[in-house]
């Protein structure tokens, strides 16, 4: 149907006719595996809080001094759930740290310690880091400032 036609009553216009209006009724709803997965990412992370500040990430980046995980420096560091959002993690100060592109995604939502082992890294250095960082913080966020 080209744009000067004339549509047959009771039809909704299609973006090929050039209708382009709001259709009347509802929207529907894309059912992709994407869109599928994208929604329940949400709901699951509305139904959690997360309180993790900006200045808390910018001290954990600096605190740490690349990523993690592997060390490397320079590249954009990425916000990694040491327990992962899937399993019950959150955004906060002592789940949170930072990771590079590579071993985010290579973590996925795999239990830290035995993805440390899988990938050969070193599991006892990351944990007392992650300790050490961890205790940081707290004298950095959580002591009384007169102290």
């Amino acid at each position: 149907m080209g744009l000067g036609a004339k549509r047959p009553s009771g039809t909704r216009p299609s973006c090929r006719d050039g209708g382009g209006g709001a259709y009347p009724g509802p929207m529907a709803v894309d059912r992709s595996r994407r869109a599928r997965a994208a929604r329940k990412r949400k709901r699951r992370m509305d139904r959690v809080e997360h309180d993790l500040s900006a200045d808390q990430w910018d001290a954990l980046q600096q605190a740490w001094g690349g990523c993690a995980y592997c060390g490397a420096s320079g590249a954009p560091l990425q916000k990694d759930c040491v327990l992962a959002l899937s399993r019950g993690g959150r955004y906060t100060l002592d789940n949170i740290v930072p990771a590079c592109r590579s071993c985010n995604a290579s973590k996925c939502n795999d239990e830290v310690t035995s993805w440390l082992r899988r990938k050969r890294l070193d599991e006892a250095t990351f944990l007392v880091r992650h300790l050490e960082v961890q205790a940081e913080m707290v004298r950095r966020f959580f002591t009384d400032a007169g102290a």
